[in-house]
């Protein structure tokens, strides 16, 4: 290898980039703070949310991505953060670490400075075929429909409204899923 391909080499695994890791299960902020004492630097996104118990209301701060905690990293601290207890991986993208833009990070956190947002992360895997979902987004706000299928990056869904059926095109960020009990 020439001089100047290591050199390259080398300031390219100096560069910190953000990557995402899954997490076990509600170890998000556990994990976030783990890292911070070994000196990496880590970002777990949480909101305050309004939680009903038995006996009380309570406003507690709830991670928004579930089971992913965010790391801005050299190459080479990549081992120690695997290492780390909670978790499980890094997310990939065709086979390697998935690198998050500087932007994307910004954008997030932008959104949580927001103080009237409310913001609520859905994965695109966890609508199915058949399942009641609310339109929280668009002209079709606030009406109830059937996911009939996923596409990449957008849900089908089916509106019967006034005894006719519309098959509408939303992106996933603009349906939730219906609770069985309310629907």
């Amino acid at each position: 290898m020439s001089d100047v391909a290591e050199l390259y080499k080398f300031m390219n695994e100096q560069k910190k980039h953000w990557f995402a890791v899954y997490t076990k299960p509600r170890w998000e902020k556990k994990v976030d703070q783990v890292l911070i004492r070994k000196g990496i630097e880590s970002w777990c996104p949480v909101q305050k949310v309004e939680r009903q118990w038995s006996d009380r209301k309570k406003i507690i701060e709830d991670p928004l991505f579930k089971s992913y905690v965010f790391v801005h990293i050299t190459e080479e601290e990549r081992l120690s953060v695997l290492q780390t207890e909670g978790i499980l991986n890094f997310v990939h993208y065709l086979s390697k670490p998935a690198i998050i833009r500087d932007e994307e990070i910004h954008l997030i956190k932008s959104y949580l400075l927001e103080k009237d947002a409310s913001i609520s992360v859905q994965s695109l895997y966890s609508f199915e075929e058949n399942m009641k979902v609310s339109i929280r987004q668009g002209i079709f706000m606030d009406n109830t429909g059937t996911i009939i299928r996923s596409g990449n990056k957008k849900v089908y869904v089916k509106l019967e409204s006034l005894g006719q059926v519309m098959i509408v095109e939303f992106p996933v960020a603009f349906v939730s899923p219906v609770n069985s009990k309310q629907y």
